[in-house]
């Protein structure tokens, strides 16, 4: 294997076209290299593809078009090993209500033919801190509980990568935090993590790289620094020390006072120096009291792009 965990060529996949049925293209020929080692986002609005792609790795979904290698694994060649490389936890908490999460993780082992000797379900247990709760069953615990059960069901047969779809929607702030952590050590000790998520400060806060897909293309991709570097647009925040009688009017500057007394100018850093904003501000008789800066964020680059 290279250094890529996951290698992706002119990826389609088409549902419809029979009986004069609407052919709808859930994937438009994606190409995308996922590197080894990294926490790597893949993001888009809904309907964009993710969860097709996601299917499509994880084996559930046949591909119409394409390529796809797994750790070195091409899917078509060797099915079994790439399938065995990867590693789920779905959006949906598909539990059985009768099985205990020790039994759970055992039999999750067993579908993957691991050994008796090389299960470690009371490891993983402790890991997803439900080791308390290894022999209740599925349906008496907690909706964060199931959630952490899906983590543990996803690492019984010892992936090289991890794919998270989700893996926060609708849990509390605890379970979160809870979550990162254990993703954070299990990407530390080597593992690939794949984060699909509508949360995002969270792939900003986590993510190495960031792949965003719309409409079933891929209209980016590339390290989450160089995401946020393609908006240039700053927004320079003035206390003023008493209620402006006129906002500066430049050319090029957007301003608005905002509820709390504070004028927001906003302007594009490549072409206005802060200096000609602060000058701005001054020629237009303002004192000020205080200033800060705020910079885009995700959300920005993730709007921008999927817009067009």
């Amino acid at each position: 294997m290279g250094s890529n965990a996951i290698e992706i060529r002119g990826l389609k996949k088409t549902y419809g076209g029979s009986r004069g049925a609407t052919v709808k293209h859930a994937l438009k020929g994606i190409d995308l290299d996922i590197p080894a080692g990294s926490v790597f986002g893949l993001l888009g609005p809904n309907g964009a593809g993710k969860s097709t792609m996601i299917n499509i790795l994880a084996g559930l979904v046949t591909k119409t078009e394409g390529h796809v290698t797994i750790w070195g694994f091409d899917q078509d060649v060797n099915p079994r090993q790439s399938r065995a490389s990867i590693g789920v936890m779905p959006q949906e908490l598909n539990l059985d209500p009768f099985f205990t999460p020790r039994a759970a993780l055992e039999v999750q082992a067993g579908l993957y033919g691991v050994p008796k000797s090389q299960r470690r379900s009371d490891e993983i247990l402790r890991l997803i801190g439900l080791e308390d709760k290894a022999n209740a069953y599925a349906r008496t615990l907690s909706g964060g509980m199931r959630r952490r059960l899906l983590l543990g069901k996803a690492l019984v047969h010892h992936p090289h990568i991890l794919v998270l779809d989700e893996p926060t929607a609708g849990v509390d702030i605890e379970l979160r935090q809870m979550l990162w952590e254990n993703v954070r050590k299990l990407n530390q000790q080597g593992m690939t993590i794949i984060l699909t998520t509508h949360y995002l400060e969270e792939a900003e806060e986590m993510c190495d790289q960031i792949a965003i897909i719309n409409h079933g293309e891929l209209v980016a991709r590339d390290s989450t620094t160089n995401l946020l570097g393609q908006l240039d647009s700053k927004t320079m925040i003035i206390q003023p020390d008493n209620a402006p009688e006129t906002l500066p009017e430049t050319e090029g500057l957007q301003v608005e006072q905002r509820a709390d007394g504070a004028i927001a100018v906003t302007y594009q850093s490549g072409v206005t120096s802060a200096e000609a904003v602060l000058g701005a501000v001054r020629d237009a008789g303002i004192r000020i009291r205080d200033v800060k800066t705020e910079q885009a964020d995700l959300q920005d680059v993730f709007l921008k792009l999927t817009r067009k």
